[in-house]
C-alpha cells in the first residue's frame, strides 16, 4: 500500500499523455519504467494501431472471382456519382461482400475494404483477404486496435462510471468511434475521398460513425448504402451476391443479431424480440449459466491507480490482457449477464441482452474503491455527470468537445483513487471483501462507536439544531406557532 501512494504521489496526471509508469512487453508482463517519463503509461507496450497490414490488389484470389465481381470500373462515373476511393468498413459477411461491388457499380470507385480487431476473435478475421477481393475489393487493411481500445476508450468509461439507462456499460457504443478513427486514418494513407459502412437506418451505429467522420475529417463523403439502396433483406442481398458473380458467405445464418469485442458481447433478435419471452440458456457465449457455475467462491484482487485498473492477483497486465484474463476468470463464474430494454437514439425501444464479464468485475471493483477515497459531495456529483457522459458516449459524441471536457474532469476527481479491492465471485455474483487506499478517507478512530478525542458526540446536538432549523421553522408555521 506504501508503494501505491508513491506511485499515486509521484505524479498527479499518472495516466496523462505526457507521464509513464508501467512498460510492457508483447506478453502481457510489465517492468516498471521511470516515472515523469514523456511517454504514455503504455506506450512501451507495442500497441496494435501502428500494425497495418495491407492486402495488395495483386494477390491471387481463388478462381479469380474478385476480378468478375466488380461489373463496372473504377474509371467511369456510377449510377449514382463519381467518387474516386472508398474505405469500407468491412466484416467479411455478407451484407458488407455486397456493399463492396454496389459501390463500385453506383459510384464508380476503388473500394479499400478495412477490418479493425477490437477483440472480436480470430475466428471473426480468417479468410477476409480472400473474401474482400472476391468481392471486388482493391484492397484490404486489418489493424489491431485491441491495446488503444481498451486503454483510451473503455478506461475513461470506467474511471467516469459511465452506465447508460441504469444497466448498460456501453460494450458496443465505446467500439465504434476507436473503428471509425481508425477508418479516417487509412483513408489519409490510401488517399480516399470517402468512407462507408454497413450499418442500418434503424439503428444507433450510423450515427456513432458518422458522427465521428465529421469530428476527424469533415471533408470526406459518407456512404449508407443501407439508407440508399433498394436491397430489402438477406434474400435481396444473396440475390444481388449471385448477380455481380460475388461468393455467398456459406456460414450459417444466426438467428441472433451478435457484436462481440473484448468488452462485451450483444445479442439481439428471434425471442428476444418479445420482451416478455426469457432468452434461451444455449444463447449466451462468453459465460456459463449462473446456476452451472463452481459451488466454490474465487476470490480476486484489483490493483487500481488514479482510477484505473493495472493488475490483477499483483500482475501487472496491459489494458488488452487484463480486460482478456477478467473476461476468462468471470465468465466461469456466471458474471455480467444483463437482460435491458433500452432507448435507442432513433427514438425506438430495442431489447438487448449483454455478456460483460471483465467490465463487470471491473466496474465493481472501482466503485469499490471510491466509496474509500471520495467524499460525499464529490461522489454525488460524479454520478451525475457520470449519467451525462453515458448519454454523450452512447450518442456516438465520443470527439465532443463537451464529453472531452468532462473526461478531463473525471481524471482530476479520480486522482486519488488508488488502492486495491479484493472481490468475490459466487454464480454470476460480484461481492466486496476488501478495500485498501493509502488516500482513504475512512478513519476508524473516528467511525468507531467507541469515544474518540476527535468525534465529540455531544456536538451531534448543536448540530441536528441547525441542520433542522429549516424543518423546525415550517413546522411552526403550519401549527401556528
Amino acid at each position: 500500500m506504501a508503494q501505491l501512494r508513491a506511485i499515486a504521489q509521484s505524479s498527479s496526471a499518472i495516466f496523462g499523455p505526457d507521464k509513464g509508469l508501467l512498460r510492457f512487453d508483447g506478453k502481457g508482463s510489465a517492468r516498471r519504467c521511470t516515472l515523469g517519463a514523456r511517454s504514455s503509461i503504455f506506450n512501451g507496450f507495442p500497441v496494435a494501431p501502428n500494425n497495418v497490414r495491407l492486402a495488395s490488389s495483386s494477390s491471387g484470389v481463388s478462381g479469380n472471382k474478385g476480378i468478375r465481381a466488380a461489373l463496372s470500373t473504377a474509371t467511369g462515373a456510377g449510377t449514382r456519382g463519381k467518387l474516386n476511393k472508398v474505405v469500407l468498413a468491412y466484416s467479411g459477411g455478407l451484407d458488407t461482400s455486397v456493399i463492396v461491388p454496389w459501390l463500385r457499380e453506383n459510384y464508380g470507385c476503388e473500394v479499400v475494404c478495412f477490418t479493425a480487431d477490437v477483440g472480436q476473435g480470430l475466428k471473426e478475421l480468417e479468410g477476409l483477404e480472400e473474401k474482400a477481393k472476391a468481392s471486388g475489393a482493391c484492397q484490404l487493411v486489418v489493424r489491431d486496435l485491441k491495446e488503444e481500445f481498451v486503454r483510451d476508450y473503455i478506461y475513461p468509461c470506467l474511471r467516469a462510471g459511465a452506465l447508460y439507462e441504469r444497466k448498460y456499460l456501453l460494450g458496443t457504443s465505446m467500439a465504434r468511434p476507436v473503428i471509425a478513427k481508425a477508418m479516417v486514418d487509412v483513408a489519409k494513407e490510401v488517399g480516399a475521398d470517402a468512407v462507408s459502412h454497413g450499418c442500418t437506418g434503424k439503428g444507433n451505429d450510423q450515427v456513432r460513425f458518422e458522427l465521428t467522420f465529421f469530428a476527424l475529417n469533415p471533408e470526406l463523403k459518407v456512404v449508407a448504402p443501407w439508407r440508399e439502396w433498394d436491397i430489402q433483406g438477406r434474400e435481396d442481398a444473396i440475390e444481388y451476391a449471385k448477380k455481380h458473380n460475388v461468393p455467398v458467405p456459406v456460414t450459417k445464418k444466426s438467428i441472433y443479431s451478435r457484436d462481440r469485442n473484448l468488452w462485451h458481447l450483444s445479442h439481439e433478435g428471434d425471442v428476444l424480440e418479445d420482451p416478455a419471452q426469457e432468452p434461451k440458456k444455449d444463447m449466451y457465449m462468453m459465460s456459463v449459466d449462473p446456476e452451472d457455475a463452481p459451488d466454490k467462491p474465487e476470490y480476486l484482487e484489483i490493483g487500481i491507480v488514479a482510477g484505473t485498473p493495472i493488475s490483477v492477483n499483483g500482475e501487472m497486465l496491459s489494458p488488452a490482457s487484463l480486460l482478456a484474463e477478467l473476461n476468462e476468470i468471470g465468465g466461469r463464474h456466471g458474471i455480467g449477464r444483463i437482460d435491458l430494454v433500452e432507448n435507442r437514439l432513433v427514438g425506438m425501444k430495442s431489447r438487448g441482452v449483454y455478456e460483460t464479464p471483465g467490465g463487470t468485475i471491473l466496474f465493481a471493483a472501482v466503485r469499490e474503491l471510491e466509496s474509500l477515497t471520495l467524499d460525499r459531495e464529490a461522489m454525488q456529483h460524479k454520478d451525475l455527470l457520470a449519467l451525462k457522459y453515458a448519454e454523450l458516449v452512447y450518442a456516438g459524441k465520443w470527439f465532443d468537445p463537451l464529453r472531452e471536457a468532462m473526461d478531463a474532469y473525471m481524471t482530476k476527481i479520480t486522482e486519488t483513487t488508488t488502492g486495491s479491492v479484493t472481490l468475490k465471485l459466487y454464480k454470476g455474483s460480484v461481492t466486496a471483501t476488501s478495500r485498501k487506499s493509502p488516500f482513504s478517507l475512512y478513519n476508524q478512530d473516528i467511525s468507531s462507536f467507541e469515544s474518540g478525542s476527535i468525534y465529540n458526540q455531544a456536538d451531534a446536538a448543536g448540530f441536528i439544531r441547525l441542520y433542522g432549523l429549516p424543518t423546525r421553522v415550517r413546522a411552526m408555521l403550519e401549527k401556528g406557532f
